[in-house]
């Protein structure tokens, strides 16, 4: 990884919301990437601030929650908590198909580390994310503390954040997630990414599957998971099928989780929107805080 640039900033809530790009080393075979930073007021070198990962869903960048949900930067500026937004996919890979559809290649990473060719040389978000992403922000030299970190996530992002946190045990304190696909290997969002971007297909696919995942996890460690999520009865997504939230919550209650480890809500009313998002993100970054600042 190279070629950190910083691209501009902006003051909001007492805080500081950069955007940087850089030069990816083998996660995204590399392409250059752009990611967001906020960095709130209370932030020093001697007081470093923890770190919230926010994904973003399908179709988006790394800045559609910096626009549409600003509630994230106001409850983090209250906290003393960075929110951290990467983009959603590699951008300009130039493979036949990545612009064909909005639910693959581009703005569709899944956050998996593919091994289909051509896609597994620069569709490995997994990587990015535990890896390079960190390693950028140590380089950039804001006052964060990538140690304590937690990561949050909307729709496929979501996903993103319950899969990442599950199969990673340790490395996030927490996870949250708004309307995620919660059992990729049964929706249609999931089949398609996983038989494109994996040699194994849906097979493959079941280590990346968080409904899964959370079934897996040994008695011994229910105790250290720490997972909330929202999700609307509004959405026509989890009418077709694509989410599965409510299967989730099944798992959750039928392998023994406390309901003070997994909190499942579900909110009438409300569909997949951000301005679901924009409702609820505050209650996210405070619930992360007890985490994070624990």
């Amino acid at each position: 990884m190279s070629g950190l640039e910083r691209k501009n900033s902006n003051k909001v809530f007492d805080g500081i919301l950069y955007k940087y790009t850089i030069k990816s080393s083998s996660a995204l075979g590399g392409l250059p990437a752009s990611f967001n930073v906020f960095v709130p007021i209370t932030a020093s070198t001697s007081k470093p601030a923890p770190v919230l990962i926010y994904l973003s869903g399908l179709t988006c960048t790394e800045d559609n929650a910096t626009q549409k949900a600003p509630t994230l930067f106001e409850a983090a500026s209250k906290e003393g908590i960075a929110i951290v937004l990467p983009d959603t996919s590699p951008r300009g890979a130039k493979i036949e198909g990545e612009d064909e559809s909005y639910d693959f290649g581009s703005g569709a990473g899944f956050y998996l580390k593919a091994t289909k060719e051509p896609w597994s040389k620069h569709y490995n978000m997994e990587e990015y994310v535990l890896k390079e992403l960190p390693q950028a922000l140590k380089v950039a030299g804001l006052p964060l503390d990538v140690s304590r970190r937690s990561i949050t996530g909307h729709s496929m992002g979501g996903h993103g954040a319950l899969s990442l946190y599950l199969r990673n045990p340790g490395v996030f304190r927490s996870s949250s997630a708004f309307s995620p696909i919660c059992n990729p290997t049964q929706c249609n969002w999931g089949k398609k990414a996983f038989e494109g971007y994996l040699q194994g297909g849906v097979k493959e696919g079941e280590a990346y599957d968080s409904m899964l995942l959370l079934a897996q996890v040994p008695i011994d460690k229910r105790k250290d998971v720490n997972i909330l999520i929202d999700s609307g009865l509004a959405d026509n997504f989890a009418k077709e099928g694509q989410l599965r939230v409510e299967e989730f919550a099944k798992v959750a209650m039928s392998n023994g989780f406390d309901a003070d480890r997994i909190s499942i809500r579900l909110q009438d009313g409300y569909d997949h929107s951000y301005y679901f998002i924009a409702t609820f993100a505050a209650e996210h970054v405070h619930w992360h805080a007890k985490f994070l600042k624990g």
